[in-house]
């Protein structure tokens, strides 16, 4: 067989897999927006049954001899060429499903959707016992998975690889020690302005009115509603379900109108990153988005410095008061300051930017112990109320708010949290080298062209797909490597002055 007819029935087989992923994922959102309570309990079979006729279709023996026939031909002779990047990426993602007997794959899949249909119960509920099994379950399938997979020097970088490939917790923790000494020294410097309230955003915001103002707001920055939708759900996420079909969902507080918009710019942020990717590449890793830490980059940089900016607000504010007049005479100079209170929160989804990454950080020990062996599942609420007092120094007052306030883990993503926190390092790095090529940036924010952003973003990240890994990509777009200081400086150039 020759390497061109090889690497065809590679490209033929990946494509049909991925109409098959396409429709779990399209299960999955049905799943977390319209599925009947009483469906549920099926649809974790449903979704179990399809994760093993995917896993047997990554691990079919013809990918290894189709790999074989292409590798060190003239095929993958440039690094960076479609064919080289599809390859080195099937042959990484062959060798770890290889790796995962068929059983245990169908656990995980099972596993995944029940534990997630019974955190949102125990949520509601505060019934951290009535969870606790589901995620003893979960855990112990996921050090399985862990075993399977192989690691260099501990078990949970296993699992932080699929999500950031290349990434290491040894290479993490002194990365997160530095941000997180640093951030502890900011934080006594936070400007009053940024500590006084959010009053102008509380109070009686129909729910029909917010869904008119979220949806303007994604479409402003750039979001295509001719190519997705949205929805509600009870923990907002984003999700590609193919070309042209992009989807985002936000929850609504009538009571508090910062909260679905911000959500949706997030969520439209990672829709953004997907709805540019190459749709010649579908189906391929040269098509694909390379990382979680990557995509999150584009989430936090659209909901942050973006949605978060004087400037945003200076364009963006009209359009609210006329949408309720009962906001009255409100500035954008007092919006641009309650929409950036500084405060310990006990809620992630809720904590400002000066203290989403401590509990970021601290999420990141957790699990990592947990997987690691460290620390029990019965044991987490009192490690979780721990290391909230040591991290954020705030009582948790229910489990409702402290251990089962995350999704994550009912689904099984250990080794997702840190990539929330790479996120953010990597989109102050790219806004600022943004800004360097683009000019005056903020000026464009303010008068509603988002055009400038999205074009450098298309071109620098999206177009790529997967041919550089993480810490690569942002290094050759930004100059830099990894590092803290960039999103320090954000943060000290905006809280540490006056509004």
């Amino acid at each position: 067989m020759t390497p061109e007819l090889a690497y065809q029935h590679l490209c033929e087989h990946y494509r049909e897999t991925a109409y098959l992923r396409e429709a779990q994922k399209l299960w999955f959102w049905d799943q977390r927006t319209m599925l009947a309570p009483k469906g549920q309990a099926h649809r974790a079979k449903q979704l179990a049954a399809l994760a093993r006729f995917i896993h047997a279709r990554d691990t079919d023996p013809r990918v290894g001899e189709w790999l074989a026939q292409v590798e060190g031909s003239d095929l993958v002779a440039d690094p960076r060429g479609p064919a080289a990047v599809n390859v080195r990426e099937w042959r990484r993602r062959y060798e770890q499903s290889v790796r995962i007997p068929p059983e245990l794959a169908h656990a995980l899949a099972q596993a995944a959707a029940e534990g997630q249909t019974a955190w949102e119960q125990a949520r509601a509920r505060n019934d951290w016992p009535a969870f606790r099994p589901f995620l003893e379950r979960i855990v112990s399938l996921k050090r399985e998975q862990a075993a399977a997979l192989g690691y260099d020097t501990e078990p949970y970088d296993a699992l932080l690889d699929l999500y950031e490939p290349g990434e290491r917790a040894a290479a993490l923790a002194p990365l997160f020690e530095e941000l997180e000494a640093a951030l502890r020294g900011l934080l006594p410097r936070v400007n009053p302005d940024f500590r006084g309230g959010d009053g102008p955003l509380r109070g009686s915001f129909p729910r029909e009115r917010q869904e008119v103002l979220v949806r303007e707001a994604a479409a402003a920055i750039g979001y295509d509603f001719a190519a997705g939708r949205l929805d509600t759900t009870a923990h907002p996420f984003s999700i590609h379900l193919g070309v042209g079909d992009v989807r985002i969902t936000t929850r609504y507080d009538e009571n508090f109108l910062g909260s679905a918009l911000f959500a949706a710019l997030h969520e439209a942020g990672h829709a953004l990153y997907s709805q540019g990717l190459p749709p010649e590449h579908w189906g391929t890793p040269r098509g694909e988005a390379v990382s979680l830490g990557i995509h999150e980059s584009q989430s936090r940089l659209w909901e942050n410095l973006v949605g978060r900016s004087r400037e945003f607000w200076r364009f963006f504010l009209p359009r609210v008061r006329s949408l309720f007049p009962e906001l009255g005479e409100v500035k954008p100079e007092e919006v641009y300051a309650t929409v950036n209170q500084v405060r310990p929160s006990l809620i992630r989804v809720e904590a400002d930017e000066m203290t989403y990454n401590l509990h970021i950080i601290f999420r990141f020990h957790l699990e990592r112990e947990l997987i690691n062996g460290g620390v029990a599942v019965g044991d987490l609420p009192e490690a979780w109320n721990e290391a909230v007092r040591r991290s954020l120094d705030l009582e948790v007052p229910d489990d409702a708010r402290g251990v089962l306030q995350d999704v994550h883990w009912s689904g099984g993503h250990f080794g997702y949290f840190p990539t929330y926190t790479l996120g953010n390092l990597y989109a102050a790095q790219l806004f600022f080298r943004a800004a360097a090529e683009l000019g005056d940036l903020p000026a464009a924010v303010a008068q509603g062209d988002f055009q400038p952003l999205l074009a450098f973003l298309r071109q620098k990240i999206h177009a790529l797909g997967s041919t550089l890994w993480p810490r690569d990509l942002v290094r050759e777009v930004t100059g830099e490597d990894l590092s803290p200081r960039p999103f320090l400086r954000y943060l000290e150039e905006k809280f540490t002055q006056g509004v």
